[in-house]
């Protein structure tokens, strides 16, 4: 068993109303869409009032190649990623030094060495922690990170790691791409991260946070075009199955 001590969250620097996006992509797509505004009743339904972006909507107005978006995915998320892994010790009153292991959980830009090194260049954090970078997850990826900090901490039960999970989906957004995969991702994804405290059931405290007492996980075999990305010179085009809803009701 393992306890969840505390999740501290921490969103992207610039805010950004649900209506300011329909508009922006009302004047990209509406050209090229009969039923745009049919189309459009997609952000409504996704009872989304404002979302957090890394960048401000003029970056948006212009065409953005892979290297450009994923050289501000580096910099916003060592930023974002440092920010609240700082505020998860101060707020549990953890030292760096505690920390035994820390998972980082990304889907949405690449970098080797990936940010958690960087963050523990930044923050000057012990040299001997497990890293644990988790790519690829998606939507899922939180709950994954969690359930391999549990795992950690079953065989090490006085340790304590820091999970990290940081998307910056609104640097995916592609301009050119008509999809309409393209415009429900934009409807629903945007960016933020939040750190969590995972520590075993011998490491000290109280019984304060929540218990992680078993986990389980399940591939759905052939299910790669589900969801997912496309990477193209522009950068990652999002990948969404119209038989999305079905899967999950079965």
């Amino acid at each position: 068993m393992s306890i969840i001590r505390k999740v501290v969250t921490e969103n992207a620097p610039y805010h950004v109303g649900q209506q300011e996006i329909v508009q922006v992509v009302r004047n990209l797509f509406g050209d090229h869409f009969d039923d745009i505004e049919r189309l459009l009743r997609v952000f409504g339904n996704g009872q989304i009032e404002g979302r957090y972006s890394a960048a401000p909507l003029e970056w948006f107005e212009k065409e953005r190649g892979l290297e450009e978006k994923n050289r501000l995915y580096i910099e916003e998320a060592v930023r974002m990623g440092s920010r609240v892994v700082e505020r998860c010790l101060e707020e549990t009153g953890t030292a760096k030094e505690e920390i035994d292991a820390f998972i980082f959980v990304s889907s949405s830009g690449m970098a080797t060495p990936t940010i958690d090194a960087r963050i523990m260049n930044g923050l000057k954090m012990p040299p001997h922690i497990k890293r644990m970078p988790i790519w690829g997850l998606g939507c899922a990826g939180g709950a994954a990170g969690l359930s391999r900090a549990h795992d950690y901490c079953r065989a090490y039960p006085d340790a304590k790691v820091l999970v990290l999970c940081l998307e910056l989906c609104s640097l995916t957004f592609q301009r050119s791409d008509l999809s309409k995969s393209n415009l429900i991702g934009t409807s629903l994804f945007a960016d933020g991260s939040a750190c969590a405290l995972v520590t075993g059931e011998q490491a000290g405290g109280d019984d304060t946070g929540f218990f992680i007492h078993d986990t389980q996980s399940t591939l759905m075999p052939d299910s790669e075009d589900v969801m997912g990305w496309d990477v193209k010179d522009e950068g990652l085009h999002v990948v969404f199955s119209r038989d999305i809803p079905k899967i999950i009701e079965s």
